[in-house]
């Protein structure tokens, strides 16, 4: 049988039982929810308000012998455009089109593709959109990397660049990923933009593109990670340590490049764009790192297999190795995300009848005190507040990233997903088991 509470305190003050418990339980996870979205919006909206931005092209204006100094520059220096490609035949083509489609950047430019030993047709398929391209040697050129040193730890893309490297004289070298995609005065505006504010190492943070439903699980709820977590102003600060770059773009004035060392140095780190950062600034260079949504698009990957084995590589190393912001990070996404649709869901159904069903499961039958219900009713509605939050979010980031708001409603799954990435990147960066990257270990 039963038992059967009042509700209220009883003689020995067992306090409140456990039906009023989990109402007050719902409602407080619902409010930290709603609270936590009303932050990352703000937080969002903040920070891109103040970001630097990738500047357009001045060809003529009130300035007339600055921006003929920026032309003099730029008609007098040199640029390679290095792109780094394992098993990119879903990719390269797209990259290498709009690339070699660029506005000139400066008198002497070149692509170089460094196939790091793909086995699918990234070689082939390159070879053929260079050539409707109408791009022959030398503003094109292919270099095998060759087998990996026996005995010596290379991870990612490290090879490849270091092998570009020994080719290189150029005195600009831009990395760019091969599923970046440029506007035609991208490279332009980034050298002028370079030269202009003096920098080393110039890197700027694309817009991100979704096109299978993995993506528009995940990658929304990323783009506002990221958003948020974008230490712009520090980065850009001379006098301040912290260094942050994306990895998709990163242009180096060369001398810089080899005073710290370049990728030859960082042959075992996983997240070398952020080790690269590190090291221009230690070294007293100067780090230039802006948004540039309007100039380039990533589309990172093409399936759920690829997300997951993307972002599980790099939750980890991205939160600095800290085991507890990891965990910390996806549980706060799994309550921002996830937490409104299950937690609306659940108090709408103890609400609206089947109340009695649920509290008996906890071991006492409910005695339809008002309070309680009122208490789930508020919990529903900050639930749906939470799930109307999230579209105001995806709004947001449509506004601000073209990114159109399909899959919406999926957002609570999304965090599941995500959710899940925290604890499964923490498991596979620290045991080495599963710790992989299409497909090569990274252990």
């Amino acid at each position: 049988m039963v038992p059967v509470h009042d509700g209220h305190h009883d003689a020995e003050g067992y306090g409140m039982d456990p039906a009023t418990t989990l109402a007050w339980a719902l409602l407080s996870l619902a409010a930290a929810a709603a609270l936590g979205l009303v932050i990352l919006i703000a937080g969002l909206e903040q920070v891109f308000a103040r970001a630097p931005r990738l500047a357009e092209l001045q060809e003529s204006g009130s300035d007339a012998s600055a921006i003929t100094s920026v032309a003099l520059a730029l008609a007098n220096t040199t640029l390679t455009v290095v792109v780094p490609a394992y098993n990119e035949a879903a990719n390269i083509a797209a990259c290498l089109t709009s690339l070699l489609g660029s506005e000139d950047p400066c008198g002497d430019w070149q692509v170089l593709l460094v196939d790091d030993r793909s086995s699918d047709a990234t070689l082939a398929i390159a070879q053929e959109a260079a050539g409707a391209c109408g791009a022959t040697e030398p503003r094109f050129s292919l270099l095998d990397a060759g087998p990996r040193p026996v005995g010596e730890r290379w991870v990612g893309k490290n090879w490849a660049c270091s092998r570009a490297m020994e080719q290189v004289a150029s005195e600009w070298v831009l990395f760019v990923d091969a599923d970046l995609r440029l506007q035609p005065a991208t490279l332009r505006r980034a050298l002028a933009q370079a030269t202009t504010d003096g920098a080393d190492l110039l890197s700027l943070a694309p817009r991100l593109s979704c096109g299978c439903l993995a993506e528009w699980l995940v990658q929304p709820i990323m783009a506002s990670l990221l958003g948020l977590g974008f230490p712009i102003e520090a980065a850009n600060d001379p006098a301040s340590a912290v260094a942050f770059a994306a990895g998709p773009f990163m242009l180096f004035r060369r001398s810089a490049y080899l005073a710290i060392g370049g990728h030859r140095a960082l042959a075992a780190e996983v997240v070398e764009d952020l080790a690269l950062a590190r090291r221009i600034k230690q070294g007293g260079h100067r780090l230039r790192y802006l948004l540039a949504l309007d100039g380039l698009e990533l589309r990172m990957y093409s399936d759920f297999a690829s997300l997951w084995e993307g972002w599980t590589k790099n939750w980890l190393l991205g939160l600095d190795g800290d085991v507890a912001r990891a965990l910390a990070a996806s549980s706060a996404v799994l309550l921002m995300f996830s937490g409104p649709w299950l937690l609306a869901a659940v108090a709408a159904l103890l609400a609206a009848g089947l109340a009695p069903v649920g509290f008996a499961l906890v071991g006492f039958a409910p005695v339809g005190l008002l309070g309680q219900r009122l208490v789930l009713l508020a919990a529903l509605a900050l639930g749906l507040a939470g799930i109307g939050l999230q579209l105001v979010l995806r709004l947001w980031i449509r506004r601000q990233f073209q990114l159109p708001i399909s899959f919406w409603w999926l957002m609570g799954a999304g965090g599941l997903v995500v959710g899940a990435i925290g604890p499964v990147s923490v498991w596979r960066t620290l045991s080495g088991r599963g710790w992989t990257w299409k497909g090569r270990p990274l252990a």
